[in-house]
């Protein structure tokens, strides 16, 4: 790639290929994001697709290709400049844990070790605040199976989203069952297009009326759902 096009796209790929035991997972794929706004990568569900998203956030290595993420190059240099919440298999939270020791548990791992972070309902508001918006705020003592599918996907995306890094990446909206959830989940990503450059992905026709920045055709996945092949991920870990 040229300078020019590390300059103009905060996110440039080309060729970028993954195969696993059974061929092909996705690729070649050619995608410029643009910096800021959100971009919708629209394709079938499946596991092309998911490790197409880890491949841009820097937590898994494609087999061929060459992609660019503010500059950075290779997957460790990525990861610090990229987060990713609301995959599965990657940040599923479990529905015995209460909200706020969730929060608590993140902003600890964030923090440097000789750094006190105190339970407080507090930062549940600063943590999930930017990514609910206008919509009500869970109650940092509500479990997470009392709370709403959205909920959840909103509390995984705050949880990945604590350090706020220029790169947000965000599991399929299409896993959400409600169309009218998968929409709000838009309008709030587009929210956070505002200050980052966030990327999602679904397989269902985008409203235009939404603000989203690009919508951009992913043909080049399959569509088999797996598990994922952790063997293929960064071994720093994710968020």
């Amino acid at each position: 790639m040229t300078n020019a096009q590390l300059i103009a796209a905060a996110v440039a790929a080309r060729g970028l290929t993954k195969n696993g035991p059974s061929g092909a997972v996705y690729g070649p794929i050619d995608l410029d994001v643009p910096p800021g706004g959100l971009t919708v990568l629209r394709g079938p569900s499946g596991s092309g697709r998911t490790c197409l998203l880890l491949t841009l956030a820097g937590r898994m290595k494609p087999k061929s290709g060459e992609l660019s993420v503010f500059g950075k190059t290779n997957p460790k240099s990525i990861f610090k400049v990229a987060s990713i919440g609301a995959v599965d298999d990657l940040d599923a939270v479990y529905d015995s844990v209460r909200v706020i020791d969730l929060v608590t548990e993140k902003l600890r791992w964030d923090a440097s070790w000789y750094r006190l972070v105190v339970k407080r309902a507090q930062s549940v508001t600063a943590v999930c605040g930017p990514v609910w918006g206008p919509l009500p705020l869970p109650d940092p003592r509500a479990f997470v199976e009392d709370l709403s599918e959205l909920d959840v996907a909103l509390l995984r995306i705050a949880l990945a989203n604590t350090r706020r890094t220029p790169l947000l990446i965000v599991g399929g909206v299409d896993r959400l069952s409600s169309v009218a959830d998968q929409r709000t989940l838009l309008q709030r990503l587009v929210e956070l297009g505002w200050e980052q450059t966030v990327i999602t992905a679904t397989s269902n026709p985008v409203d235009g009326d939404l603000g989203i920045r690009t919508v951009v055709e992913m043909p080049n996945l399959t569509g088999i759902s797996t598990s994922l092949d952790h063997r293929g991920m960064h071994e720093e870990g994710t968020n």
